[in-house]
């Protein structure tokens, strides 16, 4: 189950349930070209926070893709945290960034992630 809307944050554990579940949802990636191409979570698709403001207009916001939930991630969930404000503050509601990023993601659900 996803957080309330109130809520801008969801746990690994979170995550990997609602995976596992089959529950549709996109994962986004906001670290950069070169952190991706290290590790990344299987069926994310990378929109790197220094081209945010450019590419997830486009990608993210409307009235199609913004019927899927959206979980953002990146390396501690600093940046993620940033590129869900983004998104909410124009209108998207089922957006969230993962608490811990792919750190904790690496700790707490797959530890083949290789951690950095």
């Amino acid at each position: 189950m996803f957080p309330p809307v109130d809520e801008f944050e969801i746990d690994v554990v979170g995550l990997s349930a609602l995976r596992e579940s089959d529950e549709l949802l996109r994962l986004i990636d906001c670290r950069e070209d070169d952190e991706f191409a290290f590790n990344r979570i299987d069926g994310a698709e990378l929109i790197p926070l220094s081209q945010f403001a450019e590419l997830a207009p486009a990608k993210l916001i409307g009235e199609v893709v913004e019927q899927t939930p959206v979980v953002i991630y990146c390396h501690h969930g600093m940046r993620s945290l940033q590129a869900t404000h983004f998104l909410r503050q124009r209108g998207v509601e089922k957006v969230w960034s993962m608490a811990g990023g792919i750190d904790a993601w690496s700790q707490e659900i797959d530890a083949e992630v290789p951690r950095y």
